[in-house]
């Protein structure tokens, strides 16, 4: 045993963050250090981060979970893709699905082949040579790891699920790994005089919960990172104009079972659709210097697909993001670490991620200045890398019918957005830096789906002839229709998942 290990992790909050951390962290760690999670009955969650990317995935295979029973247990469904309806113009939609577009020929990235054949009219829309988005768009799923006879990869895919059932089916494994839960409300947090760190948390029926190292998932409250330590915010509201959500479960129609999230843009910002087993999730994300709490309620109310089960949640956030995310003995995580909205269905994923890179730094009772510096360096540009994909949303619109729309296309934007912007509208050219979460192809779909269609193709796309390009196009096109033609139909898939 190494004489600098903590011996003792405190987890500040459950919820999705509190959970997630604390069945990794334990099937990880093992018996190394003892982990105890504090949270009481009496406070809620946000709960409405229901749709999810596909690194879900690895988490829950590292956490070892049961994917049967974690599709029964919190009435998930599947999700290859999100439809975005309304974005580049009014009537628009595309899709945002999940794994590969296309295959490269040769040394030539499919994307510029694309770009050729679409110049010389051979070539149909993008989605066309996507397996994902070919079986989204016909209803249509099963596990698929390959397409037999073909070097093509088969089906990438996420989760819709019920973000309160995920916490407590995480909450029964975690426990039975060693985790101990401690239900109580946090009175004060101590630090210790000299060194500023934290040292005990006071319950309100006066247990103390002492800790060598603490996580913060306590959500907006950010009781540990904000109030007892006092980490500033960074605040992003001038590029990320929407800070309010209502949020609204429906009952299930059969016309709401897709295997795909939809994103709708309004007048002021756009609404959620997430398809559950027993319900629809549904949300309107907004930004009340354009639009009234009550007109957006009625956005909302007036684009469901069900019947309400509830009344509509009000939900206020601050997009941006602490300026550090581990600062003295403790981390942040979830809400308590920063806020981008779940457009692009990141809010799990920034938890996964945190969660990753903290393993990988795991902290000691020593000095741990090197890992700390590393993991803010690291988290924070997760953080703005998802923040500028999130305002190309926005930005690249031909949409000024309302002041909203008019405010965000003609708004400036961050450097690294400008350039990536730039370099695809002159000849295609896509790029990823530093491992960011979003690939090429995330950016490809987006930036075509809106409109933005690159002046040029890159020069070698000229080795092929026009012949060769409509060729190969319409092969990948029969290849994905062929194979999706066999899948079962979607909705009977997901009468797999209740069982």
């Amino acid at each position: 045993m190494n004489e600098q290990s903590i011996d003792k992790l405190v987890i500040v909050g459950g919820g999705t963050a509190g959970w997630m951390s604390a069945v990794l962290i334990s099937r990880l760690m093992g018996d190394t250090v003892k982990i105890e999670l504090v949270e009481s009955d009496a406070i809620g969650t946000v709960g409405v981060g229901e749709a999810t990317i596909p690194p879900i995935q690895v988490f829950n295979d590292l956490a070892g979970v049961d994917e049967q029973a974690f599709l029964r247990d919190t009435k998930a469904t599947i999700k290859l893709a999100i439809e975005f309806q309304n974005w580049g113009k009014i009537g628009d939609r595309y899709l945002h699905g999940f794994g590969y577009i296309g295959r490269k020929v040769g040394a030539i990235p499919f994307q510029q082949v694309y770009l050729k054949g679409l110049s010389e009219g051979v070539a149909g829309p993008l989605s066309e040579y996507s397996l994902n988005n070919t079986a989204a768009r016909a209803n249509r799923f099963n596990r698929l790891a390959g397409i037999e006879g073909t070097p093509l990869a088969g089906i990438s895919y996420a989760y819709h699920f019920d973000a309160g059932l995920y916490a407590q089916f995480l909450r029964r494994m975690s426990e039975q790994q060693g985790v101990t839960r401690r239900e109580g409300r946090i009175k004060e947090v101590r630090v210790d005089p000299e060194s500023g760190d934290v040292t005990v948390l006071v319950l309100d029926d006066g247990g103390e919960v002492a800790g060598d190292f603490f996580i913060d998932c306590s959500g907006f409250n950010s009781l540990v990172f904000n109030k007892t330590l006092g980490v500033a915010f960074e605040d992003w509201s001038e590029w990320l104009l929407c800070n309010r959500a209502l949020a609204v479960p429906t009952s299930s129609v059969p016309q709401s079972l897709r295997p795909y999230t939809q994103s709708i843009a309004h007048g002021a910002g756009w609404q959620w659709r997430i398809p559950l087993q027993h319900r629809t999730g549904n949300g309107h994300v907004f930004s009340d210097r354009f639009i009234s709490e009550d007109e957006a309620t009625q956005v909302l109310l007036d684009n469901l697909e069900g019947e309400p089960l509830k009344d509509p949640l009000s939900i206020h956030f601050t997009p941006g993001c602490r300026e550090k995310l581990w600062h003295r003995n403790c981390v942040a995580l979830g809400l308590a670490s920063g806020f981008i909205e779940p457009l692009e269905s990141t809010s799990i994923h920034l938890i996964q991620i945190g969660i990753s890179n903290l393993l990988k730094v795991f902290p000691t009772k020593g000095d741990n200045a090197a890992r700390q510096r590393e993991y803010n360096r690291r988290m924070r540009y997760e953080y703005e890398a998802i923040r500028d994909f999130i305002i190309l949303h926005y930005h690249l619109t031909e949409r000024e019918d309302t002041p909203f729309w008019k405010h965000v296309k003609h708004m400036d934007i961050p450097e690294n957005l400008k350039n990536k912007m730039a370099s695809f509208a002159e000849s295609g050219h896509l790029y990823r830096i530093d491992e960011e979460l979003f690939t090429e192809i995330g950016w490809l779909q987006v930036m075509l789906g809106q409109g933005l269609v690159p002046r040029q193709y890159n020069p070698m796309a000229d080795t092929l002839s026009t012949t060769d390009v409509k060729e190969y196009l319409q092969n990948l096109r029969s290849i994905f229709k062929a194979t999706v033609g066999k899948l079962q139909s979607y909705p009977e898939f997901v009468k797999t998942c209740a069982s």
